[in-house]
């Protein structure tokens, strides 16, 4: 991992070893079982109509490019995307690192749950134990991430099975070809490529177009991060992306609805 990696996962962990308590999956599944069923992540990343997938992230800052748009009410963007059309949502949830926060997540999915059309929501955190996979699932996110580099095999393992009692999709992130490797022998169904190298920071879309074309066909490719405008877009679905997840842009964009039309257009 990059230092930076190993730093926010070190505080990850620390934080969330606060609160932890042992979850077995069959509190997981008591759980799915209690709450109302969460709109399909994965079927909303395969658009019928055979185009790009968008999902619009959340995020008021970030490590490498600072505040984006800091104090900004999570429910009030989650409805300029939904007016937008965007697939899903990303809502980051870490507070330290990324100015998000659990509430957040809960807020926007009770708005979708009382304001069709509800768009499913992956909680974007650095996940180490299963007290968050609960957590997510009580907020009513439809989906977790997997950082496949911040997290041993055992681990992967342990949180994906946690996902499938609860009832949540879970969103593989990768950068490297060991790392596709690993995520593929977790079984894993959908799979993003961070094209940001989080050691220095810096994107770049060759990631993608080196990674995708190996996914076995029944994966659901996601390209994440570095996509601004359409000839980025065209970039990553020439290579076979089904979905995009955009955050710094779209939280930029004075109009969400005019750049995801744009995307789209790849």
């Amino acid at each position: 991992m990059s230092d930076k990696l190993t730093e926010i996962m070190a505080h990850k962990r620390a934080e969330v070893a606060a609160r932890a308590r042992d979850v077995s999956l069959a509190e997981l599944g008591e759980l799915n079982a209690r709450l109302p069923r969460p709109p399909c992540f994965a079927t909303a990343l395969r658009r019928s109509d055979g185009r790009l997938a968008v999902i619009s992230e959340i995020k008021r800052r970030s490590p490498s490019a600072g505040d984006i748009k800091a104090g900004v009410p999570a429910l009030d963007q989650a409805r300029r995307y939904q007016a937008a059309g965007a697939d899903a949502l990303s809502v980051l949830t870490d507070e330290k690192y990324f100015g998000g926060t659990l509430a957040d997540l809960e807020n926007v999915s009770a708005h979708f749950r009382a304001t069709p059309p509800a768009l499913p929501c992956i909680r974007k955190d650095f996940m180490v134990h299963a007290i968050q996979v609960l957590e997510a699932r009580a907020a009513g996110a439809s989906a977790i991430l997997l950082i496949v580099r911040a997290l041993a095999d055992a681990e992967l393992a342990h949180l994906h099975a946690a996902a499938r009692a609860a009832g949540l999709a879970a969103l593989f992130e990768i950068h490297n070809e060991a790392e596709l490797d690993r995520a593929l022998a977790q079984n894993a169904q959908i799979i993003g490529v961070n094209n940001r190298d989080l050691a220095i920071f810096k994107c770049d879309l060759g990631l993608s177009e080196r990674l995708i074309p190996r996914f076995p066909a029944h994966v659901t490719a996601i390209s994440e991060s570095g996509i601004f405008n359409g000839a980025d877009a065209a970039r990553v679905r020439g290579c076979g992306a089904h979905a995009i997840l955009c955050g710094e842009a779209l939280m930029k964009a004075p109009d969400p609805a005019a750049l995801i039309a744009e995307f789209r257009s790849a």
